[in-house]
């Protein structure tokens, strides 16, 4: 057996016929998320649906806040924080979950159709880190909003029924390509040749672009927008399809944007399960992570903060000095995703120190690259108490690190919400094709995650 490798500690080992059902009820729920929300605006307004059918309200509409109260704040469509107010003071701290909600993606440029030899492309600018070779040649969908200058805001989804048509990235023919393959990975495919490709059919009587001019014609009538409203759009190119089940033994999922919407969903679930908290308690998702956190809707944005100081004002009145107390008291899991063991490709882990598949909920002490710079390196002492939490409650984790030292790397909103000195670890589900457009999760990881975030808001 592989060292650092342990069979027994296996969650589908635990599991009885029970225990089992449960799982797989819980992974029905989020292949059906995953499968509808595959935009940050489409996760979120789902999220706040999800949370009113389960008795929360908009902050901006209660007067006041007292124990057992369930509220959310919704920041431009973009990013949600969902509260149930506990019993103890504010100031004492919160319970946070924390996860975003963007995947990486395929975004249309503001001026982006034309025509070239009779075809009609989008013009795009990809989001994240992506790699570009796995963009083409796959049916892609566009999800998005498009509004007008009288404010008129329309959501488009193109490609996802099964009568919808979808686009696509064409490659070049391998006949063709002797040249193409000599390239490195990183320069196969350009960002400025991810061009989709949506129509080739002339408008009857159109003399110049006339295939361009029935695409406009075409998002007139279905659509209700002209060319020009492309400017105040956000319109993105995602994977078209849903969310599936994978492997023979329907043991995984394969879906796109699991990283993050699979710890999203789960952080989610876990914050409808602790009904009374003795503190208060949070799921916090976020925009913009894979672009670093940047922008209004982000993790570096002050809406968190000031949406603290709401409530200390709908308590009785707002003090700077106990907002930055009740930041500082808190403790958070950062519910990010891990990279998973590939056996495809061993030489990038350390494999006593990596995350496998079907064996539980990840806990990342650092991440960061190099020498662990822009990380949050979790303090030993607030690791002991989550073994002990996730102990009393029986649930399967595991500890990781984002491949050997100095092969690569990356970040987490974690070390953000640490600038407010709260105890801070990033956790979550290990992925294989982590941001490739279909993703690979196991249904046990996904449940003892659900159930590891439960422990954390029940015991902590």
């Amino acid at each position: 057996m592989s060292e650092g490798y342990d069979r027994k500690k296996n969650a589908w080992l635990k599991y009885d016929e029970s225990q089992k059902n449960a799982v797989i009820a819980l992974n029905e729920g989020y292949k059906d998320f995953i499968s509808k929300c595959k935009t940050e605006r489409e996760c979120a307004l789902e999220v706040i649906r999800i949370a009113e059918e389960k008795g929360f309200v908009d902050i901006n509409k209660a007067e006041s806040l007292k124990p057992g109260d369930k509220v959310y704040y919704n920041n431009m469509d973009k990013a949600v924080a969902l509260f149930v107010i506990g019993t103890r003071p504010l100031e004492e701290g919160m319970k946070l979950l924390g996860a975003h909600i963007d995947s990486p993606r395929i975004d249309l440029k503001q001026v982006p159709l034309y025509e070239d030899t009779e075809m009609a492309l989008l013009d795009t600018h990809y989001y994240g880190g992506i790699k570009k070779y796995q963009w083409v040649t796959i049916p892609l969908a566009i999800h998005g909003v498009v509004v007008k200058k009288d404010g008129t805001k329309l959501n488009i989804v193109i490609g996802e029924d099964d009568s919808d048509p979808v686009v696509g990235i064409t490659d070049l023919l391998v006949h063709l390509s002797a040249k193409q393959m000599e390239k490195n990975a990183a320069k196969v495919i350009e960002g400025e040749d991810l061009n989709v490709l949506i129509g080739s059919e002339p408008l009857a009587g159109e003399e110049k672009e006339a295939v361009k001019a029935n695409i406009l014609k075409l998002i007139k009538d279905k659509y209700d927008f002209e060319e020009e409203d492309f400017l105040s759009a956000e319109l993105e190119v995602v994977p078209a399809g849903k969310a599936r089940d994978f492997g023979l033994d329907r043991s995984m999922v394969m879906g796109y944007g699991q990283d993050d919407r699979v710890c999203a969903y789960t952080s989610l679930m876990a914050l409808f399960e602790v009904e009374k908290p003795d503190r208060t308690t949070c799921c916090l998702v976020v925009d913009k992570e894979e672009i670093g956190s940047a922008g209004a809707t982000g993790m570096r944005s002050r809406f968190f903060e000031n949406v603290i100081g709401e409530m200390f004002e709908k308590m009785g009145g707002y003090s700077g000095l106990k907002v930055r107390r009740a930041l500082a008291n808190s403790h958070m899991l950062s519910s990010d995703v891990s990279a998973g063991y590939d056996p495809n490709y061993p030489e990038v882990n350390e494999r006593k120190n990596c995350a496998y598949l079907g064996k539980g909920l990840v806990f990342n002490k650092f991440t960061g690259s190099r020498g662990k710079s822009g990380s949050n390196d979790a303090n030993p002492e607030y690791i002991a108490k989550l073994r002990a939490a996730m102990e009393k409650h029986e649930v399967t984790f595991q500890t990781s690190e984002l491949g050997k030292v100095d092969v690569g790397g990356g970040g987490t909103i974690a070390h953000f919400m640490a600038e407010y000195n709260m105890q801070v670890i990033d956790s979550g589900v290990s992925v294989l094709n982590m941001h490739a457009p279909w993703e690979i999760t196991s249904k046990a990881d996904i449940y003892e995650t659900f159930r590891g975030y439960v422990a954390f808001l029940c015991e902590l």
